[in-house]
């Protein structure tokens, strides 16, 4: 299992900026050939993200190709499906169906350019009704789904909601994704971006609240966002060292015959063990990307 805590978005046909994101700190980045990018500038984009995607340092990379019902969806995938390509995150997902016709096309690109069948990731991103009522149906369609991403300006907008920053309008959302994720066995979900990139402390209260709720990482749009959001997706030191000595007075009172014992006056038993062992288990990919 591989926890990305942050997924930065690049615009396709910005060369700064596909220069800028190779010196920055991101679990992985995204690609965008959707909308962040002109209609006029589709062609161009996907050259530049061709280049760069060859160019890639051994960090994730994904690229955001257009919503399928669109004319430019095919030559994204064509032109996108090759070497350096981690996977594509799939705009308004809605369907099973959408997603094996996606895989179908993909798996035909592998066979033809000599690449490991499977091996290009699908990300779908739920962003309207009909993706959040199919969602396990998404989630199951196949080892290419490893995880789900949450897109929430376009899920309000056809919810009819008014997004904001407290996020109540959407905590349903969120909290379907999650449990979804895991009904479905696949890696916790990626989180919305969190729009408003001077507050600083808007998202990191909304960062907590998707850790909190079981999302493994967040969609970013700015540099510095990075830091707030691996600060909240990354256990403190003293949630580990609680876990730590939870996990070991655990063992000791299994070894004894018990399995419901006090640490520090709270109860610990199979689940609050467990969920110990989790978290302490759940640094080990933060560290050895920091020692990269």
């Amino acid at each position: 299992m591989s926890r990305l805590r942050s997924w930065m978005f690049v615009p396709g046909n910005q060369p700064r900026r596909l220069e800028k994101v190779k010196h920055l700190p991101a679990d992985a980045v995204i690609y965008d050939l959707e909308d962040a990018v002109p209609l006029a500038e589709k062609g161009r984009a996907r050259q530049l993200v061709k280049q760069a995607l060859r160019e890639n340092n051994g960090r994730m990379q994904y690229v955001r190709v257009n919503d399928p019902s669109t004319p430019y969806y095919a030559e994204d995938l064509a032109e996108m499906a090759d070497r350096g390509l981690s996977g594509i995150m799939l705009p308004k997902a809605a369907t099973g169906e959408q997603i094996l016709a996606v895989d179908r096309e993909l798996t035909a690109l592998e066979q033809r350019r000599g690449l490991l069948a499977g091996s290009i990731e699908i990300v779908p991103l739920i962003e309207s009704a009909q993706g959040l009522f199919h969602a396990y149906e998404i989630a199951s369609a196949g080892a290419r789904i490893r995880r789900l991403a949450f897109g929430s300006v376009d899920f309000a907008l056809d919810i009819g909601a008014t997004l904001t920053k407290e996020g109540t309008e959407i905590l349903f959302a969120r909290s379907q994704l999650v449990v979804v994720s895991r009904a479905a066995g696949i890696e916790p979900p990626i989180d919305a971006v969190f729009a408003d990139v001077l507050d600083r402390e808007g998202l990191r209260r909304d960062a907590q609240l998707a850790r909190q709720l079981g999302f493994q990482g967040k969609l970013v749009i700015h540099p510095e966002q990075l830091a707030i959001v691996h600060a909240c997706f990354s256990p403190t030191a003293e949630e580990l060292e609680e876990a730590r000595i939870i996990a070991a007075a655990f063992e000791e009172a299994l070894a004894a015959g018990s399995a419901s014992i006090q640490v520090d006056g709270k109860l610990v038993d199979y689940p609050v063990a467990e969920r110990a062992r989790r978290l302490l288990q759940s640094v080990q990919p933060f560290a050895e990307q920091e020692r990269e």
